[in-house]
């Protein structure tokens, strides 16, 4: 018998994550300069990385020939103060992406059940499926979570459910008296996971203080992370919030350097650069109003977004033809047929100049398809 036989059949079907197309493998496959490419499709900070990561990252540069803290001290610390938790209910991870991981190896099993909404991030399927576990998919409304929905479908079964708050791909947002109402309802052995990527993107007439709810509902673990709003993406750092007897379960299978040195400094560093995330938020809500402007110019629905990217509609068929068209002419967008939205594309809000490229690119894309 073949080794990889013997692994579990739920393995084997797992649909790999497909990221968004790196300007490297287009540049080979089109024969485009790097230079001349702009990827808008990967929810990536136009800015870059906050400046004070950046010089702390270069620092610990010196030091790459030691492990790092195993245990995240110093971050954890900051991450305490910031957020008025104690270190023991703080979980880091590879990217909140490992958090979630980390989550479903502790809860879920065969046997078991996860719910998570249609539409939904890509990752709650493929790690409840990892742990041989049932995934139930409450259908969407308004591309947005069903919350009651939600409620009425977890079963005896379930131990998790996944909220993102704002949603990727759709860029929907549940207020708070919503998510009150139904962490309220939600039976206290099921675990809920407000999964929170982009939570620095929100107004502040729709942010509010999330984290005071974990004094509330010992069953709620809230994720974050450095890689959106902080251009931290390719260092891969995140976190949780919990209950110290939950994230204590999650630490003890978390392996023990987990989260790298360079992104241990440059994200504690992060945290006090107050100037970059407002120049990033202030660049991100003029680049959506500039996108969302020239798509009703062009005739194009969207779905209203919360965080940094938009979801437009392409209509008739030619949602491939006009992304292969942006893609032939080095503007790469992502395509959410994966999501059970096939003629959608979502764009990231990039500069005001890649913004405008794509604009460009996409009047003529829709005219010629």
């Amino acid at each position: 018998m073949n080794l990889c036989d013997l692994a579990p059949e739920y393995m084997h079907s797992i649909a790999p994550y497909q990221p968004g197309k790196p300007i490297s493998e287009l540049a080979r496959e089109i024969g485009l300069d790097e230079s001349s490419i702009i990827k808008l499709a990967s929810n990536e900070n136009p800015l870059g990385t906050s400046p004070l990561a950046m010089e702390a990252m270069e620092k610990a540069l010196n030091e790459v020939m030691l492990y790092p803290d195993g245990n995240g001290f110093e971050l954890k610390n900051a991450l305490s103060e910031k957020y008025v938790v104690n270190s023991d209910q703080i979980v880091l991870g590879n990217g909140s992406n490992d958090v979630l991981e980390l989550a479903a190896r502790v809860f879920l099993k065969p046997g078991t059940s996860a719910v998570f909404s249609q539409h939904a991030f890509a990752v709650y399927p493929l790690v409840t499926q990892a742990a041989g576990a049932t995934g139930i998919v409450v259908p969407a409304k308004d591309y947005g979570h069903d919350i009651d929905a939600m409620l009425n479908a977890i079963t005896p079964e379930t131990r998790i459910v996944f909220i993102a708050n704002p949603n990727n791909p759709t860029g929907t947002f549940l207020p708070a008296p919503d998510i009150l109402r139904f962490l309220e309802h939600v039976p206290r052995d099921v675990l809920v996971i407000l999964d929170e990527a982009y939570n620095e993107y929100l107004p502040d007439v729709s942010r509010v203080d999330t984290i005071k709810w974990l004094d509330i509902f010992p069953n709620l673990l809230i994720t974050r992370t450095f890689s959106k709003i902080y251009g931290m993406a390719g260092i891969r750092i995140g976190f949780g919030l919990a209950h110290a007897e939950l994230s204590g379960l999650m630490n003890r299978i978390r392996q023990p350097f987990n989260v790298n040195s360079i992104g241990l400094a440059g994200a504690l560093a992060a945290i006090n650069d107050t100037e970059f995330v407002k120049r990033s938020y202030a660049l991100n809500r003029a680049g959506m109003l500039q996108i969302t402007t020239g798509l009703r110019q062009l005739g194009l629905t969207y779905i209203p977004s919360y965080g940094n990217y938009l979801s437009f509609r392409v209509e008739n068929g030619k949602t491939a033809a006009v992304y292969q068209h942006l893609l032939q002419r080095g503007v790469i967008v992502r395509p959410v047929g994966i999501y059970e939205m096939p003629e959608f594309l979502r764009v990231t809000v990039g500069l005001a100049s890649e913004n405008n490229k794509f604009l460009q690119l996409l009047e003529s894309a829709v005219k010629e398809s």
